[in-house]
C-alpha cells in the first residue's frame, strides 16, 4: 500500500475507534502516545507497531532522539510496519487519531490543546532532551488522557518526562530492559519505580487497548448493594491496615482519580471488585498507595519562587543571627529530595556570597520510604540539566556515568526520614517551613488542621513556603503576607507564641466526622420524631432552672430562666455562680457546694429567702452530684425550686399595720441570724478539720524535706558523676570524629587508587547483590550507581562469560580462586580474576570479582608466535638476510649471514647496520635509500655495494630491501637481503 492510500483512513473507521475508547469527539482521539527512544529505538518501533491495530482510536507522536546532522528517514522506515498514516509533525498540526506523528530533525515537540508545536532546539550543557520536553508538554496539556512509552536507548532521557505523566495521571510504560538492544533509558525509568507496565515492545500493544478500553472518567456501573461512599471507606481502611496512613481525609476526586488508574490497569469494572482485588492482593495495596503518593518534582520547581525565596526570605533570616545559633529548615513532603537539596543548594551559595559561618540543618520528611531511599542516595538522572545551571551542577553535583550525584557538603546538612504530617508530631522552632504542592491533595478541613501546626513548628517570626495553588485560608491572624503570587508568608507573634494553637492535637489524626450524605440513611417520621418533639416540650415548661458547674462554681451549661436567681455581678465579667448569686443565696449555696464535693452526696438546702427585684422569695435549692460518665465526674447540677407562700383567706384580708411589719421584719433577721450561726458553725468545723490536716500535712512536708535534703546531696554526688562522664564522652566524641574523618579520608584514598588503576572491579556480598564498583567496571557490565543492591545476574553482561555466576557461587563455597579468559566486543580480552572476600575477622562476607583487559598481551603474544614461525622459515634459506628498525638496528640476522659474512651473533644484535664489521657498511647511498624506505615505503633492489670485509676479504654485494608492516607491531620493520656477487661476469 501506498504512503498516499495509507493516509486515506475511513472516516467511519476512526469514529468506531472513538467511540469504542471512549473519546470526547469523533475527531479527537481518546489518548495521546508519547513514544520515545534512541539507540535501539528502530527495532522497537518496528515490534510495537506491528502488534498496534491501525484502528485503536489513539494518537502516536514519536520522538526519537536523533542526530541533528542527519536527515530523517524515520517516516519511510515506519510506513513498512504499520497501515497507520506516518507524517512529520509540522507546527500548529491539531492530533488526529489513528495517525502516526515524527519529530522533525534538529527540532523540539510541544504540545498545546491538543496541537504540536514545533521549537528550536535548546542545549543545556551540550545536551539535549527532547524525550523529556515533550512528556513534560504532554502531562501539562492531556492531564490523564496522556501515555507515555520508553523504548531502547542510552543515557537517562525520558526518566523525569514519565514522572510529569505519573503525576498528572497518565500511564508510563517502559521496555523491559532485558529486551533493549540498549537499556539505558529503561534501566533508569524502571528505577523510578513508578512504571505501570514494563513489557518488550510487541505485548504492549494489548495491554495499552485493554487499559484505554478501561480508562479513568468513564461512568463506573452502580454497584448492586454497597454505596460508593462505604466501599471507598472500605479501601481506605486496607490501605490504613496494611500501611499505617489513612487517606479518608484527601480529596476525593483525586483519590478516585487514582483508583480509577488502577482498575484500568487490572481491567476492574467496579469499585466492589476493586475493594475485593485489594483484600486478595497486599501487593497492590502497596502499588495503590504508591499511586496515592504523587512523586512530582524537580529540581527549582517554579524557579521564581526560589528567586523569592533568595532575595526576600534568606537576608531575614540570617540577619542578627548569633553563629552559635543554627538556622532550622522542615520541608515536609519532601518526595524524593529534589526539593530539600535546592533549598540547600541556595542556603549554601547565600553562606558563600555573603561569607556567613552559620550552620545550616534542614530535615526534609516523607511518607514514602521509597522515595526517601532515593533522597538518601542523592543520584539523580542525567536529564536534571534542564532544572540545574552549569554552575551549580559543577559546583554541587559529581557525575557518575549516566547519572549525577549530590555532593557531601550539601548531602551532609539534610537529614531525611520517615515522617506524616498528617499524624505525627511536628518539627518545633523551625526558621523555615517549606511545603509546597502537598496541601492541594487534602481536604479543606485537614489543611485547616495543618496550617496551625506550622504556625506552631516555626520560631517567632518564620517563614512558610506554600505552592502557588495553595494559601492559609482562614488563618490570617496566624501569617502574614510576604509575596503575595508565590505564597511567601511570616509566622506573626502572638500573646501565646509558645502554647500550642488550639486546632492541633497529637496525633492529627482527626476523629471520625459524620457520614457523609451518601452514606446517612435518611430520617424516617415515627415515633422518634414525637418523643423527640414530647421531651423538648416537657423541659421547656415543668423542669425547674438549674445550672451545671464544676468544682470552682464555674456555670458550664445553664437550663431555663435564672434570672430570678442569678444575675451578672459588677466589675469585671464572670459566670461563677458564687459571684452571680442574688441577696440570700451565696452563703447558703457556698456552704453547700462545699458539702457536696466533700462528700461526693447530694445536698437539699430548704426555706431559703432570696431578694429579687420585687421583695423576697422562698427557695428551696437541690445539689446533685454527678458520678456518671466518668469524664463529667465531679461536675454538680445546682437545681432552683420556688415555695408558693399560702394565700391569706379572702374574708381576713386587711392592710397590714406598723407592729405587721416589724414583726415581719424581726422574723426575716432572726432567719438570717439562724442561717448565719449555722453558716459560722460549719465554718468552724471545716476549720478545725483543716487544721488538723495542715498538722498532718506539716509533719509529711519535714519528712518529705529531710528526704529532698538526702536526695539533694545524692543529686550533687550524681551531677559530679555526670560532669565526668560527659567529660569522657565529649573526649570519646571527639576521638570519634577523628576516626570519622579519617575513615573519610582513607575511604577518598581507596576510591581513587581504585579508580586509577583502571582495573575493572566489583564487589559482592554472600547473595551476588552489588555493594560497589569501580568506574573501569561499565566497560565490562551495563552498570549505573542504582544498580547498587541489585544481583549481579540482573545486569547485562559486555562479555562472555556465561558461568560467571555459577563460578562466583563455587567460590563463596570453597572458597578456592578462579581466573579465566574471557572475550569481549570489539577482539578485546579480559582477564577474569573471581577470589573470596575475607572482612577483617576473617570472615567471607561475598566475592571479589576483578578484570584486567589483557588485550595488549594477548595482541603480542600472538605476534610472538606469528614471529617465531616466520623465523623458523627464514633460518632454512641460503641466502643472508637480516632485519632493522626505524634506527637501522638489527633485530635479526639469519644463520647464512652470520656464517658467511659475520662474526657471530653477539656483534651483530642490537647494533647498527653502520657499525658492524668496524664500519664496513657505512655507505651514504645505502643510508639514504634506507631512510627513503623506512618514512616512504619506497622499496629498492639491485644496489651494488663494494667493499673489504674483514672476515671473507673484498667482496661485491647485491642489497635489497622491503619494508614490513603489522598493525600490531609498534613500529614498522626494514628487511634486507644480500648476494655475493664477486667474481661473476656482467651481461
Amino acid at each position: 500500500m501506498s504512503a498516499q492510500a495509507k493516509k486515506s483512513v475511513p472516516a467511519r473507521a476512526e469514529e468506531k475507534a472513538a467511540r469504542a475508547t471512549g473519546a470526547r469527539s469523533p475527531r479527537g482521539p481518546s489518548h495521546i502516545v508519547g513514544i520515545g527512544a534512541s539507540a535501539g529505538g528502530l527495532e522497537a518501533f518496528e515490534k510495537f507497531f506491528q502488534n498496534m491495530p491501525p484502528d485503536s482510536g489513539l494518537a502516536f507522536v514519536l520522538v526519537p532522539h536523533l542526530d541533528p546532522t542527519h536527515k530523517s528517514i524515520m517516516t519511510e522506515l515506519l510506513e513498512r510496519y504499520t497501515k497507520m498514516p506516518v507524517q512529520q509533525a509540522e507546527g500548529g498540526m491539531k492530533v488526529s487519531p489513528n495517525r502516526i506523528y515524527v519529530i522533525p530533525p534538529n527540532k523540539e515537540l510541544s504540545i498545546l490543546n491538543g496541537a504540536l508545536m514545533l521549537l528550536e532546539p535548546k542545549e543545556v550543557r551540550g545536551l539535549r532532551h527532547p524525550i523529556d520536553s515533550f512528556f513534560r508538554a504532554l502531562a501539562a496539556d492531556q492531564k490523564e488522557r496522556a501515555i507515555c512509552v520508553v523504548l531502547s536507548g542510552t543515557g537517562t532521557e525520558g526518566t523525569l518526562g514519565l514522572r510529569a505523566i505519573k503525576g498528572e495521571g497518565g500511564l508510563v510504560i517502559v521496555q523491559d530492559p532485558a529486551t533493549a538492544k540498549y537499556d539505558g533509558m529503561p534501566t533508569s525509568a524502571v528505577a523510578t519505580g513508578i512504571a505501570d507496565y514494563v513489557l518488550a515492545p510487541e505485548k504492549m500493544p494489548e495491554r495499552l487497548l485493554e487499559y484505554v478500553h478501561h480508562a479513568p472518567g468513564r461512568p463506573l456501573p452502580a454497584p448492586p448493594e454497597a454505596k460508593p461512599a462505604d466501599l471507598l471507606q472500605k479501601i481506605f481502611i486496607l490501605i490504613r491496615v496494611q500501611t499505617g496512613h489513612d487517606f479518608s481525609q484527601y480529596k476525593q476526586n483525586t483519590v478516585m482519580r487514582r483508583i480509577e488508574r488502577r482498575m484500568a490497569i487490572h481491567q476492574v469494572e467496579d469499585l466492589e471488585g476493586y475493594a475485593a482485588y485489594l483484600r486478595n492482593n497486599p501487593h497492590e495495596i502497596e502499588e495503590l498507595f504508591k499511586e496515592l503518593l504523587i512523586r512530582v518534582t524537580n529540581f527549582f520547581r517554579e524557579p521564581e519562587a526560589f528567586a523569592v525565596l533568595q532575595d526576600k526570605v534568606l537576608p531575614l533570616l540570617f540577619k542578627d543571627r548569633a553563629e552559635d545559633a543554627p538556622l532550622r529548615v522542615w520541608v515536609p513532603g519532601c518526595c524524593t529530595g529534589e526539593e530539600a537539596y535546592s533549598i540547600a543548594i541556595l542556603f549554601l551559595e547565600h553562606l558563600r556570597k555573603s561569607r556567613i559561618r552559620q550552620k545550616v540543618q534542614i530535615f526534609a520528611t516523607d511518607i514514602d520510604i521509597g522515595a526517601i531511599e532515593t533522597a538518601r542516595a542523592g543520584v539523580y538522572p542525567e536529564s536534571i540539566t534542564v532544572d540545574v545551571s552549569p554552575e551549580r551542577l559543577a559546583r554541587f553535583f559529581v557525575k557518575h556515568g549516566t547519572s549525577y550525584k549530590i555532593k557531601e557538603e550539601v548531602r551532609e546538612i539534610v537529614v531525611f526520614a520517615v515522617q506524616s504530617v498528617i499524624k505525627d508530631p511536628p518539627f518545633s522552632k523551625v526558621d523555615l517551613v517549606s511545603c509546597r504542592n502537598l496541601l492541594i491533595y487534602l481536604s479543606t478541613e485537614l489543611q485547616r488542621r495543618i496550617i496551625p501546626l506550622f504556625h506552631y513548628a516555626l520560631a517567632p517570626e518564620g517563614f512558610l513556603l506554600l505552592g502557588s495553588s495553595e494559601s492559609v485560608g482562614e488563618a490570617t491572624d496566624l501569617f502574614a503576607v510576604v509575596d503575595k503570587k508565590w505564597k511567601v508568608f511570616r509566622s506573626r507573634r502572638l500573646d501565646a507564641a509558645a502554647q500550642l494553637p488550639p486546632e492541633v492535637r497529637f496525633p492529627l489524626a482527626l476523629e471520625k466526622g459524620p457520614r457523609s450524605e451518601l452514606a446517612r440513611e435518611p430520617r424516617k417520621p415515627g415515633e422518634t420524631t414525637v418523643a423527640e418533639l414530647t421531651t423538648r416540650l416537657l423541659l421547656e415548661h415543668y423542669s425547674p432552672p438549674c445550672a451545671l458547674v464544676n468544682e470552682r462554681g464555674d456555670i458550664l451549661y445553664v437550663h431555663g430562666r435564672t434570672g430570678k436567681y442569678l444575675e451578672p455581678a459588677p466589675g469585671k465579667a464572670t459566670l461563677n455562680i458564687l459571684d452571680m448569686a442574688r441577696e440570700g443565696l451565696r452563703l447558703e449555696l457556698r456552704t453547700a457546694l462545699r458539702k457536696t464535693h466533700a462528700r461526693k452526696t447530694d445536698q437539699v438546702i430548704e426555706g431559703v429567702q432570696v431578694r429579687t427585684d420585687t421583695g423576697y422569695r422562698t427557695v428551696n435549692i437541690g445539689l446533685r452530684y454527678v458520678k456518671q460518665p466518668e469524664y463529667l465526674q465531679g461536675l454538680v447540677l445546682v437545681v432552683f425550686h420556688d415555695v408558693r407562700q399560702p394565700k391569706a383567706a379572702r374574708g381576713g384580708a386587711r392592710v397590714p399595720g406598723a407592729r405587721d411589719r416589724m414583726g415581719a421584719r424581726v422574723r426575716e433577721l432572726e432567719f438570717e441570724l439562724k442561717g448565719t450561726r449555722e453558716h459560722l458553725q460549719t465554718v468552724i468545723e471545716e476549720q478545725e478539720t483543716t487544721n488538723e490536716e495542715l498538722k498532718s500535712m506539716n509533719e509529711e512536708l519535714q519528712s518529705s524535706n529531710e528526704e529532698l535534703q538526702s536526695t539533694n546531696e545524692e543529686l550533687e554526688t550524681s551531677k559530679e558523676e555526670l560532669q565526668s562522664v560527659n567529660e569522657e564522652l565529649v573526649t570519646v566524641n571527639s576521638e570519634l570524629q577523628n576516626k570519622i574523618d579519617e575513615l573519610s579520608q582513607i575511604n577518598n584514598d581507596m576510591s581513587n587508587l581504585l579508580a586509577s588503576t583502571q582495573i575493572a572491579t566489583i564487589f559482592l556480598d554472600s547473595e551476588l547483590k552489588i555493594k560497589r564498583f569501580t568506574p573501569a567496571m561499565i566497560d565490562v557490565f551495563n552498570l549505573i550507581q542504582g544498580d547498587i543492591g541489585r544481583p549481579l545476574s540482573d545486569i547485562v553482561a559486555k562479555i562472555d562469560y556465561p558461568d560467571l555466576v555459577r563460578d562466583a557461587e563455587s567460590v563463596i563455597r570453597t572458597l578456592s580462586s578462579v581466573e579465566k579468559l574471557t572475550a569481549a566486543p570489539g577482539g578485546r580480552w579480559f582477564l577474569a580474576r573471581i577470589i573470596p572476600y575475607r572482612t577483617g575477622g576473617n570472615v567471607i562476607d561475598g566475592v571479589v570479582l576483578t578484570f584486567t583487559d589483557v588485550t595488549e598481551q594477548r595482541t603480542a603474544q600472538e605476534v610472538l608466535r606469528e614471529t617465531n614461525s616466520a623465523l623458523g622459515i627464514v633460518e632454512t634459506l641460503t641466502q643472508p638476510l637480516l632485519a632493522l628498525d626505524g634506527d637501522f638496528r638489527v633485530l635479526f640476522a639469519n644463520k647464512a649471514f652470520l656464517g658467511a659474512i659475520a662474526a657471530g651473533p653477539e656483534a651483530v644484535l642490537g647494533h647498527s647496520l653502520f657499525e658492524l664489521d668496524g664500519g664496513a657498511w657505512k655507505d651514504a647511498g645505502l643510508r639514504e635509500r634506507l631512510r627513503r624506505l623506512s618514512e616512504d615505503g619506497v622499496a629498492f633492489e639491485g644496489f651494488v655495494l663494494d667493499r673489504d670485509l674483514p672476515r671473507i676479504g673484498r667482496r661485491r654485494l647485491l642489497v635489497a630491501g622491503r619494508q614490513i608492516r603489522d598493525a600490531r607491531l609498534p613500529s614498522d620493520r626494514l628487511l634486507l637481503a644480500i648476494e655475493d656477487v664477486t667474481g661473476r661476469t656482467e651481461d
